[in-house]
């Protein structure tokens, strides 16, 4: 199928690239001015993502409303580009949107979403009260005396907010994390009766353990959140928009949508490794995604490497035969994780590449003895979307299954001098 270029970004250039149709992905395909490394990101298949959980959503939900989402888009995207990754979900009905920090949330707001609602999901430090309301930013509250702070600065910019400021409540339900303690409704109730220039519109919680389908915590949660909430209304406080469900409750929860989910990696492609791990299977074929986001770069060397010879820092490698040694202008400064070292794999001609020696910053080896033809200037995949439809698979998912980590972690490793490529 075609795949049109929409542009490509980074922070501190613009990068060319162009894209054709084909079987595979070739060397001139794809053109990146300076040097060869790019995430390619289909923005299509994040809208198509969205839409197959808000179809889930819908077809699953017993509430008379319709269960909003908000679209969690912290940490670049969870490596994919805020603000591209936003205005796909924007286009494909996400009501709100989740930032870690103000520096976020402005960033958001920087590249045009003026108007939908921006949630900074962790709360705000001292002195940043004014950058909020500047922005036009819901902050979280997670603990009592952060009110009055926040309603010293609402009071001073009442004329540009023509009305109470409105806050999230984030309640700590057993994550010990962040939050505000359950029993705590006392000092809510009494905070917000001595602020009124601040609105609660908004209150939620966070799951420690959804995708664990043997563990009771996230009953256990649940019941607490409940309590709190009906705590709350008793005082005559209005919970407001009531929120609590991450990506693995979106697909396996529902008892826990309330008013509105926070899908994080699932936007993006990702189920959660569930326990147990068929579950995983199971929420595949109930809520198909597809991995957005491509990792490639390109051969930079090609070398015969003779039996007994070392590659890379302190030969961690050495042939055991003669070997035919590409070097790919990749690294752990690009997001390449150290430890794929003599483990990891790329994808070559659509053939499996081991990675071999130790990861270098700026630069990977592999071994493509196998591989017949390859020349200087062809494509490795480290992971994402299959080249050609005989090509292995091997998304971000695997690379962290294979490392004991978890796909967002690989995800937002993919460092900001990689340029991204937008693809519909």
């Amino acid at each position: 199928a075609r795949r049109k270029l929409i542009y490509s970004e980074n922070s501190r250039r613009t990068h060319l690239a162009k894209l054709s149709t084909g079987r595979s992905m070739k060397s001139r395909e794809v053109k990146i001015v300076g040097r060869q490394i790019w995430a390619e990101i289909s923005t299509g298949v994040l809208q198509k993502n969205l839409r197959a959980i808000r179809k889930h959503l819908d077809a699953n939900s017993t509430s008379v409303k319709r269960i909003k989402v908000l679209a969690v888009v912290k940490g670049n995207g969870y490596g994919h580009g805020t603000a591209a990754a936003a205005k796909a979900f924007a286009k494909a009905g996400a009501e709100w949107f989740g930032v870690t920090c103000s520096q976020e949330g402005i960033e958001l707001r920087e590249s045009g979403f003026r108007s939908k609602p921006v949630l900074v999901l962790t709360g705000f430090w001292e002195g940043e009260e004014a950058r909020l309301i500047e922005y036009g930013l819901t902050p979280a509250i997670t603990d009592c005396r952060q009110m009055k702070r926040l309603e010293r600065a609402a009071a001073r910019a009442a004329r540009k907010l023509r009305g109470p400021l409105g806050i999230h409540l984030k309640i700590d339900t057993g994550m010990n994390r962040l939050g505000v303690p359950p029993d705590s409704m006392d000092c809510v109730a009494r905070q917000l009766a001595e602020c009124p220039h601040l609105r609660l519109t908004g209150t939620f919680t966070h799951l420690a353990s959804s995708e664990d389908l043997a563990s009771p915590q996230s009953e256990e949660q649940t019941k607490i959140f409940t309590r709190a909430l009906e705590a709350l209304r008793q005082r005559k406080i209005d919970p407001g928009l009531v929120h609590m469900a991450n990506s693995a409750a979106v697909i396996s929860r529902p008892e826990t949508w309330m008013d509105m989910v926070r899908p994080g990696a699932i936007l993006y492609g990702y189920h959660q490794n569930y326990t147990p791990s068929q579950a995983r299977l199971e929420a595949q074929k109930q809520v198909p995604l597809e991995a957005a986001l491509s990792l490639r770069a390109r051969i930079v060397s090609i070398r015969d490497v003779s039996a007994g010879d070392g590659v890379g820092y302190n030969a961690r490698f050495r042939a055991a035969q003669h070997s035919r040694i590409a070097m790919i202008c990749a690294g752990y400064a690009d997001g390449v994780p150290r430890r794929l070292g003599n483990q990891g794999s790329v994808i070559v001609r659509g053939k499996l590449a081991p990675i071999v020696g130790i990861v270098s910053m700026d630069l990977t080896a592999v071994d493509i003895s196998g591989i017949e033809g390859v020349e200087i200037g062809e494509i490795a995949t480290l992971y994402g979307r299959r080249e050609s439809p005989a090509a292995p698979q091997q998304d971000a998912s695997d690379v962290a299954r294979l490392l004991g980590t978890v796909t967002s972690d690989i995800l937002c490793a993919i460092s900001k001098r990689v340029p991204r490529v937008y693809v519909q």
